[in-house]
């Protein structure tokens, strides 16, 4: 089977052609679309609505941020110091 749909093809071409002709709008805020990549983005979540067939989206990789992973540090570093401290 196809990963997409010939009419999830369609839209997306559609928003290309929307966006050389300088038509296409973003969301909410209806800013003028000039990224190629956000025009595809905007053809395959219409296909999306519409039914067609797309394959799902792949789901954002969680980072841990560097505060976070060296506050952790930190407070194992104390916690540690507090507990050879009471033993002596």
């Amino acid at each position: 089977m196809a990963r997409y749909s010939k009419a999830s093809g369609r839209k997306v071409k559609r928003a290309m052609h929307e966006r050389k002709r300088g038509t296409l709008r973003s969301g909410s805020s209806g800013k003028k679309v000039t990224s190629r990549k956000q025009a595809i983005a905007i053809g395959l979540s219409e296909a999306r609505r519409s039914g067609a067939h797309v394959p799902r989206k792949k789901a954002a990789k969680k980072k841990p941020s560097g505060r976070r992973s060296g506050a952790k540090r930190s407070g194992a570093k104390r916690s540690g110091a507090k507990r050879s401290s009471s033993r002596s």
